[in-house]
């Protein structure tokens, strides 16, 4: 999995008139959790900007003043209410022999022939939580709908593999296509997207949203 480098500096003092100042200052206050014991940083607002605005997934290789390194996974944010600006980051260690969870985006590739025959494509998982050693993190899933004839799906057990493993049942179904009238029966409450029109790979594009990675030793920031 790729990795982006945040520069930043460990705080002294984590309290309210200390955060507050950060961020009139365009930085963001951050922890880190996963250690021995919480590591509280701060870095510049504009550094996260690869790493939140987009639909990829990527570690963190938190590089601070003094030399301290720590690759690590992003695990929650908070923005602000009203001007959308980053208050707060926790971010969770990785370690090479201790396994992470994740949120791997999937990529569709290809044209479904059910689709140009009137089908309709409904993309069911924009991602799938997969648990995995930090190197055997992959970047995304591909996944080949140029088979895909009305009636035909791709489930989770299609994209298995011996480096992870994914935490949905083997018969989730990622992709299908359905005809046309019966996609307009859809549940509300279904975790589904319709695409109707030019349903093809290109046309199931992905919401921007920053991968969360989830921990049982984890911990809520006190900021």
């Amino acid at each position: 999995m790729k990795s982006i480098t945040i520069k930043g500096s460990e705080r002294e003092s984590v309290g309210k008139k200390a955060t507050k100042a950060l961020r009139n200052a365009g930085k963001v206050p951050c922890v880190i959790y996963g250690g021995e014991e919480p590591l509280h940083f701060s870095a510049d607002e504009l550094a996260f900007k690869n790493l939140v605005y987009t639909p990829n997934a990527h570690t963190v290789a938190i590089d601070l003043e003094g030399g301290t390194k720590i690759d690590a996974v992003m695990q929650d944010i908070q923005f602000h209410p009203v001007t959308d600006s980053i208050l707060h980051i926790d971010f969770y260690q990785l370690f090479a022999d201790k396994p992470i969870t994740m949120n791997i985006p999937v990529r569709l590739q290809g044209n479904s022939p059910g689709v140009r025959n009137g089908g309709r494509l409904l993309f069911r998982k924009r991602k799938l939580a997969i648990k995995a050693l930090p190197d055997k993190l992959p970047d995304f899933f591909d996944v080949d709908i140029s088979k895909l004839r009305i009636g035909d799906n791709i489930s989770v057990e299609s994209l298995l593999s011996d480096d992870f493993t994914i935490l949905h049942p083997d018969n989730t179904v990622v992709v299908q296509v359905k005809t046309a009238r019966a996609a307009v029966t859809v549940d509300e409450d279904e975790d589904e997207e319709g695409l109707e029109e030019g349903a093809t790979a290109d046309g199931a594009s992905e919401g921007a949203e920053a991968p969360a990675a989830e921990s049982a030793e984890g911990g809520e920031s006190k900021e």
